[in-house]
C-alpha cells in the first residue's frame, strides 16, 4: 500500500476521542500488516489494519483495506490532515486493546492496560454473559450477583439478569430470557475471533438458541469491539445478528427481553438515586420506560463519584429508534419488540416473523463515562457513532 493523504472533517459537531476508519483500495496481492498515521502537526496516532467485520453497521468496500484510528480532538467545523504510510507502529505508542482466550471458558478484554470485561461463554446456567464490566477508574458498573456474592448491597432478584447479556422472552413461544425449567438455552458453539491491537480488540462468538430440550431454533452471532480511547472513558460496539437457520422464527411481542441487556450495579440504580435519561429529554423511569429513543443513559453515585452507562442505537439497527425496557431497580435493555406493553395497547403487535434463512441485525455502541449524560457529552458521542466525521482522500 502506497502512502495516502486524507483529511478528516468534523462537520457541525465537536469530536473527541472518536473511533474512525478509512477504507483504502488495494492493488492485487497487497495485504499490509501495519501502518503509521501522522497528523499535519507531527503527532503520530495509533492505527490498526483490520478487516471490516461482516456485522458492522458500516460494511467495508470491496477490494479495500480498512485502517482504524481514534481521532483525538477536533472542534466543530474544523479539519485535520493525516498521512498514512506502511510501517510498524511507533515504539512509544500507548497500550491498546488486549484480548485473551483462556481456551476453557473465558475471554478477557483489557484496554490501556486496565480490565474492561470478561466474556464468559461457558459455565453459566442458561446463556453466555459479559462480567464484570468496569468503567473509568476500574469501578464495576454492572451487578455482580448472581455470578458472585462479592458485593453485599447488590439486589438479589431476577437471577437471569447477568451483567451484560443478549436475550429475548418469546422465540416461537420459547422463553429465552428467564432461567426456568421450560426456558431455552444459548449454547456456545464457536469463538470466531479473539484479537487485539493498538486501536481496537474484537470478541466474535457464535451461539445456538435452543428450546428447553436444546433443540436448535436459530443462530446468533455477537461481536464486541472495544476501542482504546483513553483512561477517562470506555467505548465499545456491540453488534448482534439473529439468523433463522432451522425454519421460520417468530420473535414475539414481550417486554421480557433485550438484544443488549444490562443490570446496572445496585449502587447506581434509580432506587438508590440513579438517573435514567434519554435522547428526547426524558428523565426517570416514568419518562423513559417503553419509549423510543436514539440513546438512553443510566448514571449514579458509585464509590464517591458519578458514573454512567449510555447505549446508542445505530440508525441501521432493526426498528431504529428502539424502545427501552429500563427500570429504577436496575434493568436496562434495548427491546424493539414489546409493543403491547410499551403502548399499553393489546391491539398492537410488535412481533416479527423471520423467514428461514433470513437475518436481523442490531447495532449498538456503549459509552461508559463519568458524570451525568450532559456533563459526559453523551449526545455528541452519539453523533460520533451515527454521523461520524467525513473523510476526504486527498492523495
Amino acid at each position: 500500500m502506497s502512502k495516502k493523504v486524507f483529511a478528516v472533517h468534523a462537520g457541525r459537531h465537536p469530536r473527541r476521542r472518536c473511533p474512525m476508519f478509512v477504507d483504502l483500495p488495494l492493488e492485487e496481492g497487497e495485504r499490509p500488516q501495519a501502518v503509521r498515521l501522522t497528523a499535519e502537526d507531527g503527532r503520530e496516532l495509533p492505527a490498526q489494519v483490520c478487516a471490516p467485520h461482516p456485522l458492522s453497521a458500516r460494511p467495508g468496500a470491496p477490494n479495500s483495506v480498512r485502517v482504524t484510528f481514534v481521532l483525538p480532538e477536533l472542534a466543530a467545523e474544523q479539519s485535520l490532515r493525516l498521512t498514512l504510510a506502511p510501517g510498524a507502529k511507533a515504539p512509544d505508542s500507548p497500550a491498546g486493546v488486549e484480548v485473551k482466550d483462556d481456551g476453557k471458558a473465558n475471554v478477557s478484554v483489557t484496554v490501556g492496560g486496565q480490565p474492561l470485561t470478561i466474556y464468559r461463554y461457558l459455565g453459566n446456567p442458561m446463556r453466555p454473559c459479559f462480567f464484570p464490566l468496569l468503567g473509568p477508574g476500574g469501578k464495576r458498573v454492572t451487578r455482580s450477583w448472581p455470578i458472585t456474592e462479592e458485593i453485599a448491597d447488590d439486589p438479589r432478584d431476577h437471577p437471569h439478569h447477568r451483567s451484560l447479556w443478549v436475550s429475548h422472552g418469546d422465540i416461537n413461544g420459547v422463553d429465552n430470557w428467564g432461567e426456568g425449567e421450560a426456558s431455552g438455552y444459548q449454547l456456545h458453539r464457536e469463538l470466531l475471533a479473539a484479537s487485539g491491537g493498538p486501536v481496537l480488540g474484537v470478541v466474535d462468538a457464535r451461539n445456538d438458541w435452543t428450546d428447553h430440550e436444546q433443540r436448535k431454533m436459530l443462530e446468533e452471532r455477537r461481536v464486541l469491539t472495544a476501542y482504546a480511547v483513553g483512561e477517562e472513558e470506555r467505548l465499545f460496539d456491540f453488534d448482534v445478528s439473529l439468523t433463522a437457520t432451522e425454519g421460520d422464527v417468530r420473535l414475539g411481542d414481550t417486554k421480557e427481553g433485550g438484544i443488549i441487556a444490562f443490570r446496572v450495579a445496585g449502587a447506581i440504580d434509580g432506587n438508590h438515586g440513579g438517573l435514567i435519561e434519554n435522547s428526547y429529554g426524558g428523565l426517570g423511569e416514568g419518562e423513559c420506560w417503553g419509549k423510543r429513543a436514539q440513546w438512553c443513559d443510566y448514571s449514579g453515585e458509585l464509590e464517591g463519584e458519578r458514573l454512567g452507562l449510555a447505549i446508542f442505537d445505530h440508525p441501521r439497527s432493526f426498528r431504529h429508534p428502539t424502545f427501552w425496557h429500563v427500570r429504577d431497580y436496575g434493568m436496562y435493555t434495548a427491546n424493539p419488540f414489546g409493543w403491547h406493553d410499551f403502548y399499553a395497547d393489546p391491539s398492537v403487535d410488535g412481533s416479527h416473523l423471520l423467514p428461514r434463512g433470513a437475518s436481523l441485525h442490531f447495532h449498538y455502541r456503549v459509552y461508559l463515562h463519568r458524570g451525568e449524560a450532559g456533563a459526559a457529552g453523551v449526545a455528541d458521542r452519539y453523533h460520533d457513532y451515527a454521523n461520524p466525521p467525513a473523510i476526504e482522500i486527498l492523495d
